[in-house]
């Protein structure tokens, strides 16, 4: 390895907006990430000559001082092949549409389509973003994220002011997130409030939460009971107030003891329970046993409901539910109607 000299650089205006670990890894690449990660926290790397966290928004103007490092030796490295934008690929982008006002955007992911590039992911929506480039050349942004695994409502920006003012508004919890998820099994109670706090999985499952009451954060996550088929599945609505890494899913599996249907990765992968179904009423729907289920996550951000950062208009978006999850939710004799909202009496937590 070399070392590279101290550095001072000043954030563009196409960089404003974020994060400083992403930034970074753009515009350092020879640093390693977990070095990365090392010098933000000792306060080394700094902005406008103060410490940041590695979740920071930057703007444009700022200067970021990076100090003397190791270069890691990137000429071995396999390049990784870009990935090139298709006519298809501008198709799609614009099907998924559900709200653009010339500055805020939203889109109904699918299942199976990550936010954002890292590992093997090659085509994300992340790097699908330049299809949406406006006439003066402002691409969207994202706002928030949402799982691999997870479809429905994805939030995105145009111009830095909006970027940072919509951050601001998930940060403070004011903005109502509406999931609908099956559960295997039947929460005890009908409705409650959830509050585990969540921290990754110590040891090689680094792509893994848990609850962690020593280093987890805060995590709070309403949950209603809309229906439920015998004792064997549930659908619930879930108003995470806070938006920790896989949350729903967490709690759903550790705190509820009812793991998504379909969640490889918190025990739902066993699509269907080998029991019937006695709860000692009538139950005249399908037997879930004889249902061939959708091999994916159930899990589907449906409302997004914020007050808009500019215009001061209140703004409420729903992504309708992809066919695979309509399909079985119905055999299921679950019905999801997304003009009605279980948490519409509710206003944000401020």
């Amino acid at each position: 390895m070399t070392q590279h000299e101290v550095q001072n650089i000043e954030v563009g205006a196409g960089d404003d907006g974020q994060r400083l670990d992403r930034w970074l890894k753009k515009n350092v690449p020879d640093m390693p990430y977990g070095l990365i990660q090392k010098l933000v926290r000792k306060g080394a790397i700094r902005v406008n000559d103060k410490k940041s966290k590695t979740d920071s928004r930057l703007a444009q103007g700022q200067i970021v001082r990076i100090p003397v490092y190791e270069k890691a030796d990137m000429s071995n490295l396999p390049k990784k092949p870009s990935y090139k934008i298709t006519e298809d690929d501008r198709a799609f982008m614009e099907d998924i549409i559900l709200f653009d006002d010339g500055d805020i955007i939203a889109i109904n992911k699918p299942a199976g389509l990550a936010t954002q590039g890292g590992g093997e992911e090659r085509r994300h929506i992340d790097g699908l973003l330049p299809v949406l480039e406006n006439k003066n050349g402002l691409i969207p942004k994202l706002v928030h994220r949402l799982d691999k695994e997870t479809s429905g409502v994805l939030l995105l920006a145009r111009t830095p002011e909006s970027v940072r003012a919509l951050g601001e508004l998930f940060k403070r919890r004011d903005v109502r997130k509406t999931y609908y998820a099956v559960t295997i099994g039947v929460p005890q109670q009908r409705e409650g409030t959830i509050k585990a706090p969540i921290g990754k999985v110590k040891g090689p499952h680094k792509d893994k939460m848990t609850i962690d009451e020593e280093d987890g954060k805060y995590a709070e996550t309403d949950y209603i009971v809309m229906d439920k088929a015998g004792r064997d599945y549930a659908l619930v609505a879930f108003w995470p107030r806070t938006g920790r890494t896989h949350q729903i899913r967490v709690h759903c599996d550790l705190v509820l003891e009812c793991p998504i249907v379909g969640d490889r990765r918190y025990h739902g992968d066993k699509l269907v329970r080998e029991r019937h179904m006695h709860d000692g009423q009538n139950d005249d729907r399908a037997d879930i046993s004889a249902l061939s289920i959708a091999p994916r996550l159930h899990l589907h951000a449906a409302c997004l409901s914020f007050r808009h950062p500019q215009t001061g208009k209140d703004i409420d978006i729903r992504a309708y539910l992809p066919d695979t999850l309509k399909q079985n939710w119905n055999e299921m004799g679950f019905q999801v109607d997304l003009r009605l909202n279980p948490f519409d009496t509710e206003e944000p937590k401020r």
